[in-house]
């Protein structure tokens, strides 16, 4: 029953994820499915790589939200510059599978304490921030039904209003029990609404069994400069996921991150983005959510996780499965994860919390994330007249924050400045 609440934990915070960029991408059907089907499987095995050979912990590998706001974005930058999908697909698949092997030379040289220095408790606030507002925006745009659209679908928007309330509620008045499943319930109920009660879904194929293996599922290998260095780039920032994700759960588990542990886990999640590459899927990282699941549960051994990513990855092996889970409204996945990020503001606030700013330090958090918000304000268009090697990168409001936030944080001793005034 363990291992069933962590496969059920697994499907929520990953079965909109294939579909939205699926859809973002113009996939039919059937690639989609085919999409649902690989990103079960590979979330499956690299949990079971994490638990049996990486940190070691019972924490939720999946598909990173950081990688996951990118990917929508560069596709819809793609789009203004005139790159055909195929084109900024292959370029992303690219881009990946170099940060893959980046981030395993990370972990091989023992990287993660150089990491831990770069992101500090502010950087990584910033990065928090950052991540909510753009994974936020892009979930609102597609809760109004403006993916389909130019203009708000209102029998849309209404059901995903009613979602964001229903899941809000469960999440605050129910119990603790429930809260843990308030996205699961969030989906079910929507999916059926709108299904039955307001756009059947099309009969579906379920893609075949050797769509597991397709290579390049989201196009021929490509090189558009911009987008390749954008994809390494982000590679780089999503490894902070790891080192904020296992330092947070010291206090709940009672166990301090080791250097080796660091390596190993670095080497999985590379190993996992060199196969997102190679696979078509969104890139890993541990969900910093799990720990909030684990607190739920009171469940902290391992082999009910273990039990719980071995079914999913068995699950990625029904066609049926994919099939069905693909007819997923986008609409419906976004109300309901625009609710469980609202986290991400929460954990944001805990990471500065203590820290005193003063008229000078609050430059080190207010120029990165208001910066990066106005880059996220900007049209895409605009950034067209800039070079393409930097026009993907700069275009970012989460890389170009981040990129700063770091460069503050390392180059400049805020606690002298602070002491000194």
């Amino acid at each position: 029953m363990a291992g069933a609440q962590w496969l059920l934990f697994m499907f929520a915070n990953t079965v909109v994820i294939p579909v939205s960029v699926g859809s973002a991408l113009h996939m039919d059907a059937v690639q989609i499915a085919g999409f649902m089907q690989r990103s079960f499987l590979l979330t499956g095995l690299v949990c079971l790589l994490q638990v049996l050979f990486g940190h070691g912990l019972p924490l939720l590998e999946g598909p990173s939200g950081v990688w996951w706001g990118v990917v929508l974005s560069v596709i819809a930058g793609a789009r203004e510059a005139g790159i055909s999908l195929a084109t900024a697909g292959g370029s992303l698949e690219t881009g990946i599978a170099l940060s893959g092997l980046s981030i395993m030379a990370l972990g091989a040289l023992g990287m993660g304490r150089v990491l831990r220095k770069w992101f500090t408790p502010v950087a990584t606030s910033v990065f928090l921030i950052l991540l909510a507002t753009e994974l936020i925006s892009i979930f609102f745009r597609g809760m109004l039904g403006l993916t389909e659209g130019p203009q708000i679908a209102l029998p849309t928007a209404a059901l995903s209003c009613m979602l964001v309330v229903v899941v809000l509620v469960v999440n605050v008045k129910g119990s603790r029990a429930i809260r843990n499943f308030a996205i699961l319930i969030g989906i079910v109920l929507g999916w059926v609404v709108y299904r039955l009660g307001m756009y059947p879904a099309q009969p579906t194929v379920a893609a075949p069994f050797y769509s597991l293996g397709t290579l390049f599922a989201w196009g021929p290998l490509a090189w558009q400069w911009g987008i390749v260095i954008t994809a390494v780039l982000t590679g780089l920032i999503n490894a902070s996921n790891t080192v904020a994700t296992l330092e947070s759960v010291e206090p709940l588990l009672g166990v301090r991150p080791t250097d080796a542990m660091y390596r190993r886990s670095f080497l999985v999640t590379g190993f996992a983005t060199l196969l997102s590459g190679l696979f078509g899927v969104v890139p890993y990282a541990p969900y910093t959510s799990s720990i909030g699941f684990l607190r739920g549960t009171q469940i902290y051994d391992r082999l009910p996780f273990a039990i719980g990513a071995a079914l999913f990855a068995l699950l990625g092996l029904w066609g049926r499965a994919g099939a069905f889970f693909s007819t997923l409204p986008v609409s419906v996945g976004d109300a309901v994860l625009l609710v469980a990020y609202l986290q991400l503001f929460g954990s944001a606030l805990q990471k500065i919390g203590g820290i005193s700013f003063t008229v000078r330090s609050i430059y080190r958090i207010a120029l990165p994330t208001l910066l990066g918000i106005a880059v996220f304000t900007t049209p895409p268009a605009a950034f067209l007249s800039l070079p393409e090697a930097v026009r993907s990168f700069l275009g970012n409001g989460l890389l170009v924050g981040v990129a700063v936030a770091v460069v503050l944080e390392n180059g400049i001793k805020w606690n002298a400045l602070i002491d000194s005034e």
